[in-house]
């Protein structure tokens, strides 16, 4: 287990559903909230709107299931929006193509900077993690097999999940469950922003100039400060911190042409994980001529190589 002590998460959120605090403490409990939706579809079903806490009416879950009687592996997909927006519905079609695939998939919400700074949002992605496993059981899934996936601001928490599992002041126990895990053990970064410290220099480096450093930047909006005005509280918000060998297996992808965030984060996080994981667990794409997300990134042929990836792990 990783010691290292936070003093602050990253926080990001949105508000649907909400339920009572014990039932989302209780780890055996069935009940869930009376917003919440369950729709079947064949022999798939769809839960909309589970509270996994009771903080924030933004903490809340859709639960694809495919067909089958389980227990199904998982992924938690964690929308992007530059922490300040955004919500688990624009997750639909990924959900849909990893339950073609017989993946659960997990659509959160989360607090956002406007309600609430840095930690809090990936304290709430860990109490996410930590509500399936908790409710595993109920929800026909694999506890031992569970995987993190995002892009931009949600490919930030995505690997935070993969890096920091153990630290224990970005769990957010209080928020439920704090006798399960939130580990995960294959994640996949699209295009996140990894150390807000250097992107200004990255990009300027690759020919375009964004501005992280600004105090009215999302990414010092989620910090409550100016990010060159507090590095090591910022450092914290960064999943290569917390990098060591037992960490999720990494695929990485960035567009070439990304101008709101260097692709070089991506390129930087992928050679400090493959030196700590090794080059088997870690890989790396740069997806020439894609830009900060779009059609190259959902294709057929690149959705089939995440869920490989997922597959390789994960089933």
């Amino acid at each position: 287990m990783k010691m290292i002590t936070l003093n602050l998460l990253i926080a990001i959120t949105l508000l649907t559903g909400a339920c009572t605090k014990d039932e989302v403490a209780d780890a055996t409990n069935t009940t869930t909230t009376t917003t919440t939706t369950t729709t079947t579809n064949g022999t798939a079903t769809t839960y909309t709107n589970v509270a996994y806490a009771t903080t924030s009416s933004a903490q809340v879950m859709d639960i694809y299931l495919p067909s089958g009687s389980g227990p199904f592996p998982v992924v938690v997909i964690i929308h992007g929006g530059a922490f300040l927006m955004g919500s688990k519905s624009g997750e639909s079609a990924n959900c849909a193509a990893l339950t073609a695939q017989g993946y659960a998939a997990v659509s959160i919400d989360y607090r956002l900077s406007g309600e609430a700074k840095f930690p809090a949002q990936i304290q709430d992605c860990k109490a996410a993690v930590r509500f399936l496993k908790a409710n595993a059981t109920k929800y026909k899934l694999n506890p031992d097999k569970m995987g993190s996936w995002g892009g931009s601001a949600g490919g930030n928490l995505a690997s935070m999940l993969g890096t920091s599992s153990g630290v224990t002041e970005l769990e957010g126990a209080s928020l439920g469950n704090s006798s399960f895990s939130s580990k995960v053990i294959a994640t996949v970064d699209w295009f996140g922003p990894i150390n807000f410290l250097t992107m200004d220099a990255e990009a300027a480096a690759l020919g375009f100039t964004i501005n992280t450093n600004s105090a009215s930047s999302p990414e010092s909006t989620l910090m409550n400060a100016a990010v060159q005005t507090i590095p090591d509280q910022v450092a914290k918000a960064n999943p290569t911190t917390y990098i060591t060998a037992d960490d999720a297996a990494f695929f990485i992808q960035v567009g070439s042409l990304d101008r709101n965030i260097p692709y070089t984060q991506s390129q930087n996080f992928y050679n400090a994980l493959k030196a700590t994981l090794g080059a088997d667990k870690v890989s790396f794409e740069l997806i020439d001529g894609a830009g900060h997300g779009g059609a190259q990134f959902s294709t057929t042929a690149n959705m089939a190589k995440v869920i490989a990836f997922f597959d390789k792990y994960l089933k």
